[in-house]
């Protein structure tokens, strides 16, 4: 079984027992979510879609993480013009317990 969810703007395919990393959530570590926004399940075979899903999905927060530094770098040639800026993002690991 697997159901496509929407968190924090971005859809996710998950199943159950997966580790998923997104957008930054506000919680503590061992707290337990829910996202009610399912767009799409898959129960062997049987698809539900759109507004007929009544899923909800539970997780559980594994904790919060930085991901990679990604640098912009500017340069304007022949003015010496020369701009380093960077920023990490950050993450947070979830567990996905149910599917209900």
């Amino acid at each position: 079984m697997f159901a496509v969810v929407k968190i924090a703007g971005q859809q996710f395919k998950v199943q159950k027992d997966q580790e998923i990393f997104v957008q930054q959530l506000t919680g503590n570590i061992g707290d337990k979510v829910e996202f009610s926004d399912v767009l799409l399940t898959d129960n062997a075979g049987t698809l539900t879609i759109g507004t007929d899903v009544k899923s909800v999905v539970k997780a559980e927060i594994l904790g919060h993480v930085q991901g990679d530094k990604v640098i912009a770098f500017k340069m304007k040639r022949r003015k010496g013009f020369r701009k380093k800026v960077g920023h990490r993002t950050h993450f947070t690991k979830i567990k996905i317990s149910d599917i209900a």
